[in-house]
């Protein structure tokens, strides 16, 4: 079935999976290339980190044959938030718990970039340390 996964801050990457009631297997170029995620030998990695499949549970996460992950239960063992629209075939992952937490006791704004009114960007992260006076509108 086609499928278009929404993981984090990566881009709609639409796959081939196959969905079964809340778990989502893919192919393990589609898990790397959706997420950036592979299988190694020490579990699944992705930027210098690495989760072990969890002993006993190799089932829930791995099958063989063909070979698929199920990104879902992975994200479901790194407490990230799972959503899926079966009618529109969308998978959406959030960003897991302990980050989020660690996100906001540091009390650090992410680093983003906006033009002034003359077109010169500005990132947040050279203000660090300075007062700054920032105005945000929305139509809504």
């Amino acid at each position: 079935m086609s499928v278009t996964i929404l993981y984090k801050e990566q881009p709609p990457f639409p796959v081939m999976a196959t969905p079964d009631g809340d778990d989502l297997w893919l192919t393990l170029d589609d898990l790397r290339s959706a997420t950036g995620w592979e299988i190694r030998p020490e579990g699944v990695c992705r930027e210098g980190q690495c989760v072990p499949i969890p002993e006993g549970r190799e089932r829930e996460f791995v099958r063989e044959s063909p070979p698929r992950f199920n990104l879902a239960a992975l994200a479901r063992w790194l407490e990230q938030p799972v959503l899926h629209d079966d009618v529109h075939g969308v998978w959406f992952f959030g960003e897991a718990a302990r980050v989020r937490r660690e996100t906001l006791r540091s009390l650090q704004a992410p680093d983003f970039r906006l033009p002034d009114l003359e077109g010169r960007m500005h990132s947040l992260a050279n203000y660090r340390g300075k007062k700054i006076f920032l105005v945000s509108w929305a139509s809504w």
